[in-house]
């Protein structure tokens, strides 16, 4: 009997730190880095006799997320107070929403959206060492500054399939916030945290497995890696025959260790109950006409319309998806007469660019988008090999500079005289006579050598190509 294949099904829950000037229901200045807890106040701190007031700036950004998002917008929402003792938490409960939340059902891409509300951020915890120096165990001291900062919790329904598509579809998510400008959506900072809700079921079923949720993942790397480790862990339990318990879990990247950190709490855990001190919001029709003027192309819109420009879906994708990678793209079109074709152009940003500079913006790179727009536009009109451009970019990412330039510099420039090409290919198949015999009796396959001894001769000047259209020419094919 062959062993049961299991799916996973994930859900995500990811809280966004909203870019407002101030706090959620204060007036405390935003910051990241300033030393601690010289952003607080009375009412961020939860002491007698202090109210909050609702920063209206962020519930605009709700509705700006809530419209990019496909969402339901109510008419009216209410805020809740969310009752749990931590450390962190100086009033004892967090203004957060529970059954009545700003947005309601919608979808980004292929994963439906259950709800975006919007909350107050927790302070953050630092655990302190004998010694002075962050460690995991002597005390833990508090920092209130980003205590009562504005968060949006976007939470899915359970449509993402694998680790791959967590990290995927996370990228869409992020590109879309940083274009609708509510945040800067940095992970390093902890402007974009993720929880995934993680089960398995047997590959057919319908059922829903037990659930359990990784907490506050701060890089997209570490979400599948996480995710990835915890699908194995479930499917190991049930292949043992035991029962997956519904906890909060902690992944380590260094060790990929997943840990308990407690069991999992349910809506009823927290005493939900309306906050007294703030009324229903309502949202009027001048805030949806405000926050729609607002709008700016979206990630879809924009694959579009590199679609229309003659892209192929997959790099129109990439391209409108990672927004930065977007922008260069467009810069590099605009900024080079001699440029290539638009599709030449995303090639050698979206493969040979991004494979030298990984998820670095490439604003930040010495390429100029214009250079790399003419080095496509040098290879498309055989001015240079595809192999020695490919040095010209290693020049360009390390040290800048114009690509015509390097090329003539370095010698680099493909081979004008056909008649010296031609003359290189026949000593090649005199060289290499069993390999010509081959490709005279149908194989292709053979051709390598002879276009290897072609390139050494030419030190990579030849056009692959052109070698091979010789080639033929030569042996009657």
């Amino acid at each position: 009997m062959s062993p049961v294949e299991y799916e996973p099904v994930i859900g995500l829950e990811i809280h966004v730190q909203l870019k407002t000037k101030t706090k959620m229901f204060c007036g405390c200045e935003l910051s990241f880095g300033d030393p601690p807890n010289t952003h607080t106040c009375p009412r961020c701190l939860g002491l007698p006799g202090s109210l909050p007031l609702p920063n209206a700036r962020a519930i605009h950004y709700g509705l700006l997320i809530g419209m990019a998002l496909e969402c339901e917008l109510a008419p009216r929402s209410i805020f809740h107070r969310k009752n749990y003792f931590y450390p962190d938490l100086p009033k004892g409960y967090q203004i957060s929403q529970y059954d009545e939340p700003l947005c309601g059902p919608g979808r980004l891409g292929d994963v439906r959206i259950h709800r975006v509300h919007l909350e107050e951020d927790a302070a953050k915890l630092v655990h302190v060492g004998a010694s002075g120096r962050i460690h995991a165990s002597d005390a833990s001291v508090v920092d209130f500054n980003r205590g009562g900062t504005p968060l949006a919790e976007i939470v899915t329904e359970p449509d993402v399939t694998s680790a791959e598509h967590a990290r995927e579809w996370l990228t869409l998510l992020r590109t879309t916030l940083r274009q609708l400008g509510v945040s800067d959506v940095n992970m390093d900072e902890g402007s974009l945290r993720c929880d995934a809700n993680i089960s398995i079921r047997p590959k057919g079923e319908t059922q829903l497995g037990t659930k359990t949720e990784l907490k506050n993942m701060n890089s997209f790397r570490f979400i599948e890696r996480g995710i990835r480790a915890e699908v194995a862990r479930q499917e190991e339990i049930l292949r043992n025959g035991e029962q997956v318990v519904q906890e909060t879990l902690h992944f380590d990247p260094r060790t990929e260790a997943i840990t308990s950190l407690r069991s999992k709490e349910e809506a009823h855990d927290y005493r939900y109950f309306p906050e007294p001190d703030l009324v229903p919001v309502t949202i009027t029709s001048d805030m949806l006409d405000t926050a729609r003027a607002a709008l700016p192309e979206l990630p879809a819109a924009r694959q579009e319309r590199f679609e229309a420009l003659g892209l192929q879906p997959d790099t129109a994708r990439q391209l409108a998806w990672r927004s930065e990678l977007g922008d260069y793209f467009e810069t590099a079109l605009q900024a080079n007469g001699d440029a290539g074709s638009p599709q030449a152009v995303a090639n050698w940003v979206c493969n040979e660019l991004v494979a030298r500079i990984g998820d670095e913006d490439p604003a930040g790179s010495k390429a100029a988008p214009g250079a790399v727009a003419a080095l496509a536009g040098l290879v498309e009109r055989k001015a240079v090999t595809p192999n020695n451009a490919k040095l010209v970019l290693d020049k360009l990412v390390n040290d800048g500079g114009d690509p015509a330039q390097i090329i003539e510099a370095e010698g680099l420039g493909a081979l004008a005289d056909d008649g010296e090409l031609e003359g290189i290919v026949e000593a090649a198949l005199a060289a290499n006579a069993d390999a010509a015999e081959k490709i005279r009796g149908g194989n292709m396959k053979a051709i390598g050598p002879i276009i290897g001894h072609v390139m050494r001769e030419t030190k990579g000047r030849a056009d692959g190509g052109e070698v091979t259209r010789i080639v033929r020419e030569k042996l009657g094919l």
